[in-house]
């Protein structure tokens, strides 16, 4: 289940007017909504029940009580939480920055695990090992991602191909068969490109998985199996940092997934290519990249 503030963050734009007024009060006073009626949380937003509902309803819970419940897991965690990450300020220290860039990271990894359905997890996991061909499709430095998925993927003999250029993505998406599974990467979710090619995936009859962030994005209302990856926006250090990070663990799961899965067939290559990996090493004693 994921943290309740973490998910209306991500969902904030989402919202109508009077679900955002309700939401931005929730994220300024948690601990003292945990301890409101739904009455109470309605009156001190200027606002109706049936809006709280609704934003409740927005942000995928099945009620208030619900909400409620994630929202004091939220501040127990917090309490527990030994190093609050920090924004990075002009200046700061090398120590500073090492420090904060590295909470960050942990952060973007730990929001990412929230947003996981393990059962729409097991779909993709599911889909990709049955897969003889899959691609994966992302551009910026989602095509970076996207590149390394392949990589990993090609080590235990899946067909792949992978392309940051938009319009060989569309060439290649042409070619998919039924049966056959694409990975499109966009933490927007709104990118024209990757939009573009999704399309061309539909028609195809492949499995289309998307990796964006939590909202309710076009790319993934086009998608068969939706996951989401989360990152820290922050001023200095770009959020293009927190969402590279969150995607690679997702790419991470899914090919660990598959090859634990696949173990008995996937051995034989997985050895092959570690062998080879080993040759291009000068002394040829490290098998590992």
């Amino acid at each position: 289940m994921s943290s309740c503030c973490l998910r209306l963050k991500e969902l904030m734009n989402s919202f109508a007017p009077k679900e955002q007024k309700i939401a931005k009060f929730i994220l300024d006073f948690p601990g003292e909504v945990v301890n409101m009626s739904i009455e109470e949380l309605a009156d001190a937003c200027g606002t109706s029940m049936s809006s709280v509902v609704r934003l409740c309803k927005s942000a995928n819970y099945s009620g208030y009580k619900e909400l409620c419940r994630m929202l004091f897991t939220d501040l127990a965690l917090e309490q527990q939480e030994v190093t609050p990450y920090n924004d990075v300020r002009p200046g700061d220290s090398t120590e500073s920055i090492v420090q904060s860039v590295c909470s960050s990271n942990i952060k973007s990894i730990e929001n990412t695990r929230a947003f996981l359905d393990i059962e729409i997890l097991d779909r993709a996991i599911d889909a990709i090992s049955a897969a003889k061909r899959v691609d994966f499709y992302g551009v910026g430095t989602s095509g970076i991602i996207a590149m390394d998925a392949h990589n990993k993927f090609v080590r235990i003999h899946k067909l792949s191909m992978s392309s940051s250029d938009p319009h060989d993505q569309l060439l290649c998406a042409t070619s998919l068969q039924k049966g056959d599974v694409a990975v499109l990467i966009s933490y927007s979710g709104d990118t024209k490109d990757i939009l573009e090619t999704a399309e061309v995936i539909r028609k195809t009859d492949a499995t289309l998985i998307s990796i964006t962030c939590y909202s309710k994005n076009p790319l993934s209302q086009k998608a068969d199996i939706s996951l989401y990856s989360s990152s820290s926006e922050t001023l200095i250090r770009s959020g293009v940092m927190g969402q590279r990070i969150g995607q690679l663990t997702i790419i991470d799961i899914l090919y660990t997934a598959v090859v634990s899965r696949l173990y008995g067939s996937v051995k034989i290559h997985l050895d092959e290519t570690r062998l080879l990996s080993a040759r291009k090493h000068l002394h040829g004693g490290n098998q590992y990249q």
